[in-house]
Formats: C-alpha cells, sequence, structure tokens
C-alpha cells in the first residue's frame, strides 16, 4: 500500500484543528478594522451621490435609462457619458428598464432594497431546503449580511445579488428534479453575466445531453432577445468594449490572472492556470460521474456543490472576478455545510470562509508597496476564492460506499464523507 491514508489523515487534522483559529482571526481582524481603519462600506450606502459612490449603478443606470428615453432599438446604450464603461451585455439595460425611468437616487435605493431582499430570501431559501437547521440559518444570514462581498456589492450597485437569485432558482429545480428549468435558470444567469458560462459546461460532462443544450439555447435566446431591443449594433460594440479591457490589477480581483498581474508575471500565466483548473474539474467530474453516476455520495449531483465548484473554476480563470463574486458562491458553501454533521471538518471549513469574507476591503489598505509581505497579503481574496473552490470539489474526492446501510447496490445515501473516509472531504 502506501502512506497516502496517513497523509490524509494528517491533513485532516491540520485543516479541522486550524479551521477555528482561521474563524477567530479573520473575526477579531474585521472587528480591529471596524473600529480602527477605514470607514466601513455602509456608511456611504445612503449617499445620494450616485455617479461618486455607487459607480456601477450609475453606469446601469444611464444605459437602462438611455434604452427607456430613446426606445427599443436605439442602439444607445454603451455611449452615455457614464464614468464608467458598461461591461455587461444589452441584456442587462433591458432587464433595468424600470430603474432607467426613475431618477438615479430613487432607483439605486430601490434597487439596493431589492438587492437585499434576494439574498435574504435566496439564502433562507437554501437554508430551508437543506434543512440546514436554525443555528447554521442564524449564521449563514448573519455571515452573509455582514460580509464584504454583499456591502461591496451594495455600495457599487452591482448585479450580483440578482445573480444569485438566478443561480439559487436553478439550484432549486435541479433539486425539485426539473432539470431543463434549472438549465433555463442558468443560461439566462449567464446571459446577463457571461463570466459565469463554465458553469453551463457540467451537464455536458456528465453527459446530460438535452440539459446542456437546454442550458446553452436558454443563454442565446436570452441574449439575442437582449440585443433585439437595444438595437444589433450594441453586440459589437459590447464584445469590443469586452475584448478591450485589461485586466484589473487591484488587490480585489481575486482571478488567477490579476494575481499574476500583481506578482509581476504576465497575465497568461493566470490565465492558463485557470484554465487547467477548469478543465481538470471538469474531467474530474466526469469520470467519477461515468463511474458512480450523478449522486449525492459521489459528489457529482448537479443539485449539490458540484456546479459551484464549476462556477469557481470559472471566476479563478476569468480576467477579472471582484471579491464581490464570493457572494455567488454560497449556495454551494451551505449545500457542503448541510450535507456535514454538527462540528465536523465540512462545516468547520465552510465557517471559516464565511468568515473571511467578513474582512473588509480595507484590508488591503495596511500593507504598502515595498514591503515584502504586501504581495501575500494581497492574495487573500485570491486565496478565499481558491479555498472555496477547492472545498466545493472535495465533496468529489473520496470514493463512496458501494453498499448503503440497507444492503441495496450504488452509492448510498451521503451525508458527511467523514463517515467514510478520514480525509477532509
Amino acid at each position: 500500500m502506501s502512506d497516502r491514508p496517513d497523509i490524509g489523515a494528517r491533513a485532516h487534522r491540520v485543516v479541522r484543528a486550524a479551521a477555528p483559529v482561521v474563524v477567530v482571526a479573520a473575526l477579531l481582524t474585521s472587528a480591529l478594522l471596524f473600529a480602527f481603519g477605514d470607514p466601513p462600506l455602509l456608511r456611504w450606502i445612503p449617499s445620494p451621490d450616485v455617479a461618486a459612490m455607487h459607480v456601477d449603478f450609475d453606469t446601469f443606470w444611464h444605459s437602462a435609462h438611455a434604452l427607456a428615453v430613446q426606445g427599443a432599438g436605439s442602439a444607445a446604450i454603451y455611449e452615455t457619458g457614464a464614468r464608467l464603461h458598461n461591461l455587461n451585455p444589452p441584456l442587462l439595460s433591458v432587464v433595468l428598464v424600470p430603474f432607467g425611468m426613475l431618477d438615479p437616487v430613487t432607483a439605486y435605493r430601490l434597487f439596493t432594497a431589492l438587492s437585499v431582499v434576494l439574498v435574504v430570501g435566496a439564502i433562507g431559501v437554501l437554508c430551508r431546503e437543506t434543512g440546514i437547521g436554525r443555528i447554521w440559518t442564524v449564521l449563514a444570514l448573519g455571515g452573509v449580511l455582514m460580509s464584504s462581498p454583499l456591502h461591496g456589492a451594495l455600495l457599487l450597485g452591482q448585479i450580483y445579488p440578482l445573480l444569485l437569485a438566478g443561480l439559487v432558482a436553478g439550484w432549486l429545480a435541479e433539486r425539485r428534479g426539473h432539470p431543463y428549468v434549472a438549465a433555463a435558470c442558468y443560461g439566462v444567469t449567464v446571459a446577463l453575466k457571461p463570466s459565469l458560462a463554465p458553469l453551463l459546461l457540467l451537464p455536458a460532462a456528465q453527459r446530460r445531453w438535452r440539459p446542456f443544450l437546454a442550458g446553452i439555447a436558454a443563454a442565446a435566446l436570452a441574449t439575442l432577445a437582449g440585443v433585439a431591443v437595444a438595437g444589433w449594433p450594441t453586440a459589437w460594440q459590447w464584445l469590443a468594449m469586452v475584448l478591450a479591457e485589461p485586466v484589473g490589477p487591484t488587490p480585489d480581483n481575486a482571478s488567477l490572472p490579476g494575481l499574476a498581474l500583481r506578482w509581476g508575471l504576465p497575465t497568461v500565466v493566470g490565465t492558463f492556470a485557470g484554465g487547467m483548473l477548469l478543465t481538470g474539474t471538469l474531467v474530474h467530474l466526469a469520470r467519477r460521474t461515468a463511474r458512480y453516476g450523478c449522486t449525492a455520495a459521489a459528489g457529482t449531483d448537479p443539485a449539490g456543490p458540484a456546479p459551484f465548484a464549476v462556477l469557481a473554476t470559472g471566476l479563478l480563470a476569468a480576467p477579472i472576478s471582484w471579491h464581490n463574486y464570493l457572494l455567488l458562491l454560497v449556495p454551494g458553501l451551505l449545500v457542503l455545510a448541510a450535507s456535514g454533521r454538527p462540528g465536523d471538518t465540512r462545516r468547520r471549513v465552510v465557517a471559516a470562509i464565511l468568515a473571511l469574507a467578513v474582512v473588509p476591503v480595507s484590508w488591503a489598505g495596511l500593507w504598502p508597496d515595498g514591503n515584502p509581505l504586501t504581495p501575500v497579503a494581497h492574495a487573500l481574496y485570491t486565496a478565499v476564492l481558491l479555498a472555496t473552490w477547492w472545498s466545493l470539489l472535495r465533496s468529489s474526492t473520496v470514493r463512496p460506499p458501494l453498499t448503503d446501510p440497507n444492503g441495496q447496490k450504488g452509492p448510498a445515501p451521503f451525508r458527511s464523507a467523514e463517515g467514510v473516509s478520514p480525509t477532509f472531504g
């Protein structure tokens, strides 16, 4: 045999012991930064200066307003004079037209209130559906509401709460046995934010060809509908801007290309590494699906953490994946926690990741240029995203039992991999 079981057991013990330490360190750091650091992001949310403080929403509003004023087919949504370029497809401007008909301040405040409702509703549905329990429901809601990704999304007026709702709707449809509805929800969500497109590849890796085609068709039809309403030239305008957009060098860009840029490496190095992670994840899930099927025991259940593991690799490979994108992976983390038992390693790791998300973005300001620790400190958000991906994928690395407790063949009903293997699962 080999020493691999011993190595796995040691790694398990280290992770199990380290996770509570990370929770305490993250919460203590957050408390100190909130008390003595820069003003928290929540302080600036009530500001009526939309153009200066809520810059993403300002961009979205200008595009939606142009479409609302000039009408369908105007092709004016990308030439509005907004402070930032609108890098989102025309469909988003079509969806936000009702906000474009209001004044910017009212529209922003309504959009922010709706965002909070969507986040609370999505997390509540997840906790209820998974049966994770009251304590974890409170912890999950509290952790998300205190998290830096949510605060940043609300302050800037980003669409991540809307995307979160779409992902949870797709996950819920898959869990209820409606794969085509799930594929449609995922497809429309991808049409709103194409950087999430790797999510649509999971059904293909699992040879579920009809849901795969349904997801692709939904994304294509939603995209074409947006272009048709906004004006056909907007398709080329949007593509030209997206292809010309450089990799973001700031510390809150959690993608691997962003990390490579901050570390003085060619961005192609990060893109290649992200592409390898995506390919490896899909191949791994494809092999396990071929061997064990789409089961929770094998970690390949489309209503389990698997879709979010694929989604995480897509975020790692993208040129820009702001730290706020972590909000979109919370459903996978809660599904992962629900598959464990109280106090087991799986739940400890999820708690550690949620605690790290509470650390405010003012963390990056503590590390000036020239400090030898600055490159490591500025890799925090990428490290959190990598840890999230690995944790979501680990549920499919343990060999499932071949016989369940009732003596039936096939993978047994699965809650925690700790009952199968001593390694973190």
